[in-house]
């Protein structure tokens, strides 16, 4: 099976999780239900539990226990792109092609959806049962610290702080270690928790991650410039007509690609610990910076 075929099997397992975890409600609070589901059901490339799921098997993990983590992660991610398109912040009015949630649903629906996604997030993963606890639990602490202040949450202050000034490539690639990069650490390093992974494979992974974040990141940023809004299913341009800094805008195109290329590149030799369990991680890597959406 070639890395697309598997990448779309995991995205359907992904799907179906979500689902059942947050099903659709036919109560007096039906709308805010429908919200939610609304942007967390809109499909994507469920990177985080996907890598979640490679890290936690890279690691010799089997079973369930991952799934709510997974589930978990989407939401996370979720809630912090439907507060992103709010008018506050990037103002943007479609998202994978569809209509953002505050255009949907108005802007304090789209609030309310944001936090209720993140409130279940840690619902789900302090309501589960595990066979391991304490593994669970140490796994939760990583993924609340990466989504706030010391995380994403960080990320997205320090890119607001830096709009329509002037900022350095160092500045730039902190504040997308947090924005981006701390889920996309979260998603792998939660992995490893949960499968029992020793303080090498847990570091290992942290390294692969933190160079995938980057590489994501300038692709991201590449795409903004050279993509088409039916392959992105949103605005093209945005980044540059919001006054945002991006690799492209202080490297240029050209050294941008260099840049995927060697972060690509560090990624793919943090995995050498893992021998053979590590391919999947690996190929998942070479197929997200050649991407087109």
């Amino acid at each position: 099976m070639n890395i697309k075929d598997e990448l779309n099997e995991l995205i359907e397992y992904t799907e179906e999780l979500l689902e059942r975890y947050l099903p659709s409600d036919e109560s007096d609070l039906s709308m805010i239900y429908e919200a939610m589901r609304y942007s967390l059901l809109a499909g994507g490339k469920r990177l985080r539990p996907i890598l979640m799921l490679g890290a936690y098997r890279a690691c010799g993990g089997s079973g369930a226990d991952i799934e709510p983590f997974m589930c978990a992660i989407e939401m996370i991610h979720t809630y912090s792109l439907i507060h992103d398109d709010l008018p506050a912040m990037d103002n943007d009015d479609l998202r994978r092609g569809m209509p953002t949630n505050h255009i949907k649903f108005g802007e304090a629906a789209a609030i309310l959806a944001g936090d209720a996604l993140l409130n279940k997030a840690f619902e789900i993963t302090s309501a589960a049962e595990y066979s391991d606890p304490r593994r669970a639990l140490k796994a939760i602490a990583y993924l609340s610290s990466a989504s706030g202040t010391e995380g994403m949450i960080g990320g997205q202050v320090l890119d607001i702080d830096a709009e329509n000034r002037s900022i350095t490539l160092d500045e730039l690639k902190r504040i997308h270690s947090l924005k981006t990069g701390a889920l996309i650490r979260a998603a792998c390093v939660t992995g490893g928790i949960m499968a029992g992974a020793d303080e090498e494979h847990i570091g290992a992974l942290r390294d692969y991650a933190v160079n995938l974040g980057i590489a994501f990141q300038i692709r991201d940023d590449i795409l903004d410039v050279t993509g088409s809004e039916a392959e992105l299913g949103k605005p093209i341009g945005s980044d540059a007509e919001s006054g945002k800094n991006t690799y492209v805008s202080i490297c240029g195109i050209e050294r941008s690609e260099e840049l995927v290329s060697e972060y690509t590149e560090a990624a793919e030799r943090a995995l050498i610990p893992f021998g053979e369990d590590g391919v999947f991680l690996t190929e998942l890597a070479r197929y997200l910076v050649k991407r087109r959406k």
